[in-house]
């Protein structure tokens, strides 16, 4: 999770059982939007974000055929906390190994 998305998201996701690492307690909440997206594919996870110019970052590395771990972004107006959450949930449940690989996915669905 980076920055941007609120605690709340991230707490309702843990109480439904998806494994989530905020940018924080990864000691990367200054990292440049690059070094984030860049650590999130070391990981091997998804990074969430509500910061349009993330977004529009993953989309140059995509069309350049640069790899990431997949990038799931939403608008901060325009989605509520409970969509985001349930959008989320699906994209943990329904994604198996590197499906989300290289891709944008933009909530809500």
């Amino acid at each position: 999770m980076d920055v941007h998305v609120p605690q709340a998201v991230t707490n309702q996701l843990r109480r439904r059982g998806v494994d989530v690492v905020t940018a924080i307690e990864d000691s990367a909440a200054m990292r440049a939007d690059a070094d984030l997206l860049e650590r999130a594919t070391q990981s091997g996870r998804m990074l969430v974000t509500q910061d349009i110019r993330l977004c529009a970052m993953a989309g140059v590395w995509q069309s350049e055929g640069r790899a990431f771990a997949g990038l799931a972004f939403a608008h901060p107006l325009g989605i509520t906390i409970g969509q985001f959450v349930r959008d989320l949930e699906i994209l943990a449940l329904a994604s198996m190994g590197n499906e989300c690989d290289n891709q944008i996915f933009r909530l809500p669905f």
